[in-house]
């Protein structure tokens, strides 16, 4: 006799990609995020002279190429693209959840910053730009670090929360959505990813920063993915019963 409640064999977890493959993919996701940014930043600034215009263009060419990015390069390695998404892995590994070592998290972090660089001379060229010219966009006044801090925190949270309540599947939207409106949200644009702003500085265009503001900005991403880790914790840490 059959039982009444159908019987599903579990599903295998996918293979575990060697630590090479990871980082590759997490080189090449960090490149085209980078140079979507800023291509996308420098078609505007050609196309039109109004700001409000620019930015809507270079925020929603960072919402759906960011969205592509994760859904594609998501299952390799994570589609991290970010060290701070990579320290707040390896955190969450530390406490004995799913994450990255600290070898996996020093690989991450390092394919990040030079996929980061490679995809910011590549949009210097696409569009006819000296390969590396440093910015001269001065982003160093405390109310952009402080909107730089709660840009990422909040991605932080976003993605903590995900994890935790186990509804990461919904990251490719929620995470591109979330950026594209720090662009609007926030005095700093919502850089909210150190690599990113490493290589935003080797081009001196509309999504530019200045060398000398590099440190502050990676400074308060690091301190806001601190809070972002915290307010994770707290809120979404799981409910104990009393018996």
């Amino acid at each position: 006799m059959a039982s009444a409640t159908p019987y599903h064999e579990p599903r295998p977890a996918p293979p575990h990609k060697p630590l090479a493959v990871r980082a590759a993919a997490e080189l090449l996701g960090t490149a085209l995020f980078a140079a979507i940014i800023i291509g996308s930043g420098i078609q505007a600034t050609e196309l039109t002279r109004d700001v409000g215009i620019q930015l809507l263009a270079n925020s929603l060419a960072t919402v759906f190429g960011l969205g592509i990015l994760i859904v594609l390069l998501g299952p390799i390695s994570g589609a991290h693209f970010n060290p701070a998404i990579t320290l707040a892995a390896w955190w969450t590994a530390r406490r004995g959840g799913d994450g990255v070592t600290t070898r996996e998290g020093v690989v991450y972090v390092s394919s990040q910053i030079t996929g980061a660089i490679v995809g910011a001379i590549l949009a210097n060229a696409m569009f006819a730009q000296p390969l590396v010219k440093w910015s001269t966009h001065d982003r160093s006044p405390g109310h952009v670090l402080l909107s730089e801090g709660v840009a990422t925190a909040g991605l932080i949270l976003l993605i903590s929360g995900l994890a935790q309540s186990h509804r990461i599947r919904f990251a490719p939207v929620a995470v591109a959505a979330y950026v594209g409106a720090g662009f609007w949200f926030t005095a700093s644009t919502c850089f909210a990813n150190p690599a990113v702003t490493v290589g935003r500085s080797f081009s001196d265009t509309f999504d530019g920063i200045q060398p000398g503001s590099v440190p502050g900005f990676i400074g308060v991403q690091v301190l806001g993915t601190v809070v972002g880790l915290a307010l994770a914790t707290s809120i979404f840490q799981p409910v104990v019963h009393s018996e």
